[in-house]
């Protein structure tokens, strides 16, 4: 289905999240989204299943595995490694394409994101990913109009910017 103000084909998407992690092949920790409430002690253990879990695999294995009543899908880029969990019902394709989309978001504000990236502008990367998801579910699948809301969102950083910095008077 395409709609005349986009670009990119759009699609009725239906995706729902549990969790979204970012962590290093050093088992470090770069971002965290969660889309369920949970306790700060469930959260933990998690982030130590999914680290564990997906760093001790085989680099040709498969990126899906099956934990608890969730899919977990997973994708490594450079030293990063995009870790989502998603219902079991859920098509593992759609959560690999919504990974696969993050880091496409990532990569035109950045140039070519790494890791110090997302560690030094982590508060972009998360603009960038509420933009991109809300909820646990696809908020906007066109990549031009996300982008056009981060560069609105930084010319009104720049402005501020500029107005706080003159003399009151």
């Amino acid at each position: 289905m395409y709609h005349s103000y986009h670009s990119d084909p759009v699609v009725c998407l239906c995706c729902q999240m549990r969790f979204l992690l970012l962590f290093s092949r050093q088992g470090k920790l770069r971002l965290q989204k969660w889309f369920t409430p949970m306790t700060e002690r469930e959260k933990k253990k998690i982030i130590r299943d999914m680290t564990a879990m997906v760093l001790s695999r085989q680099p040709r294995s498969c990126n899906f595995l099956h934990w608890k009543d969730l899919k977990i899908i997973y994708k490594r880029y450079a030293s990063l490694y995009f870790c989502l969990a998603i219902e079991n019902q859920e098509n593992e394709l759609l959560g690999l394409e919504v990974i696969h989309r993050y880091v496409e978001l990532l990569d035109k504000y950045f140039g070519n994101v790494c890791e110090l990236d997302i560690i030094f502008n982590f508060e972009k990367a998360y603009f960038i990913l509420d933009e991109f998801l809300m909820g646990g579910e696809i908020q906007e699948t066109s990549k031009q109009m996300v982008n056009r809301s981060i560069e609105a969102s930084d010319m009104l950083q720049e402005t501020m910017e500029e107005y706080m910095s003159k003399p009151a008077f």
